[in-house]
């Protein structure tokens, strides 16, 4: 039986189609995937992400720890609430997950991992402690719910009334209460990530809904999240890619020279030996829709669609796609035995509501 989050029967209640999602009973959409898009790109919208696991390293030895597991450097973090996006990785260089950390305070951490890569993070975490003195707690008690769009963050501080929050820069966090509020998000639009006790969360919900707050699916999250150009762990990157040939070389912190973390001789390899492989954008004409694992053309070679949809703001078919490295315009998709040309672009599609292509 799928997992419930604390907001399952908020979902039911409003007519959301529930489907599982890496174990987890979520909505994909409660009517019209794209009007939940447009309601992201233009006003507001929010979504259920309480399946992501929220892992707290706390200890004296948490900042060196960080620095040995992640490849981006914790070092950065030099004031309480900021944050940092990166990656996990195994020696050869594989992506294990993507994170955000932020950090708390002095021997205090908050990292918030995929769920899909819940068991293999938290396995690979507490395996990699040893020798640090740091202890890594799983905070089941919490939910977390993003919210985002151009007027995402003034109806959180409305509902929430917290006028602190308006001063939040970006990739910062603050407490409120207890409640934590992350200036993050996974959709290319301004907007909060909240987390906050588990028994709170559904009144949260309902007061975000009479704020005018539009409730969103994992349909429209994806569709958001491709036309920003963000990665989705387990299609446009896993332990078989690197950073480096996944759009996130801009995440490896390889100063100082001296820090040690796990990856690094590989990705030094790899970095000096020069990129085989690339993550591109993809746009599309009229007759289909590429989805993940569609083949590519190319001039150099083949590649593969790693993510593909249809963009609502785009009114396009877009996909991302791993192709050999080197300069194309143009490629061929092959799509129900058809070969269709796709113009080569560098993601992002839209960010900030703004069509960047």
């Amino acid at each position: 039986m799928a997992l419930r989050t604390p907001l399952y029967d908020a979902h039911r209640a409003a007519g959301g189609k529930l489907v599982e999602f890496a174990g987890w009973s979520l909505p994909i959409h409660y009517g019209s995937q794209m009007e939940e898009h447009h309601a992201v790109r233009r006003k507001a919208g929010m979504f259920d992400v309480s399946h992501m696991t929220v892992v707290d390293i706390e200890g004296p030895g948490a900042r060196d720890y960080l620095s040995h597991l992640l490849a981006n450097d914790v070092d950065r973090l030099k004031a309480e609430g900021q944050a940092l996006y990166g990656c996990l990785l195994d020696e050869r260089g594989g992506v294990i997950d993507d994170l955000i950390t932020y950090f708390i305070g002095d021997g205090f951490y908050r990292t918030i991992v995929n769920a899909a890569t819940r068991e293999a993070d938290l396995a690979w975490m507490t395996a990699r402690a040893e020798g640090f003195d740091v202890r890594i707690s799983e905070r089941e008690d919490l939910a977390m719910i993003a919210i985002q769009g151009p007027e995402a963050r003034d109806r959180v501080i409305e509902v929430l009334k917290a006028p602190a929050a308006a001063d939040l820069k970006p990739f910062r966090a603050m407490s409120h209460g207890d409640v934590f509020i992350a200036r993050t998000g996974y959709t290319g639009e301004d907007g909060f990530e909240v987390l906050l006790p588990a028994s709170s969360a559904e009144a949260f919900w309902a007061a975000l809904v009479q704020a005018g707050v539009q409730p969103c699916g994992l349909g429209a999250r994806d569709s958001l999240r491709l036309e920003a150009g963000l990665n989705l762990y387990g299609q446009d990157m896993d332990t078989s890619t690197t950073p480096l040939e996944s759009n996130l070389a801009w995440t490896v912190a390889f100063d100082p020279s001296e820090r040690e973390f796990i990856g690094r001789a590989a990705l030094q390899a790899q970095r000096e030996a020069g990129v085989e492989r690339q993550l591109v954008g993809l746009l599309l004409g009229r007759g289909g829709i590429p989805r993940s694992g569609t083949p590519v053309n190319t001039s150099a070679g083949e590649g593969i669609v790693t993510s593909g949809c249809f963009g609502p703001t785009m009114e396009c078919p877009i996909a991302l796609a791993r192709l050999p490295a080197g300069e194309f315009d143009t490629v061929q998709v092959a799509l129900r035995g058809r070969m269709l040309e796709a113009r080569v672009v560098k993601p992002p599609f839209v960010r900030g509501g703004k069509i960047r292509v």
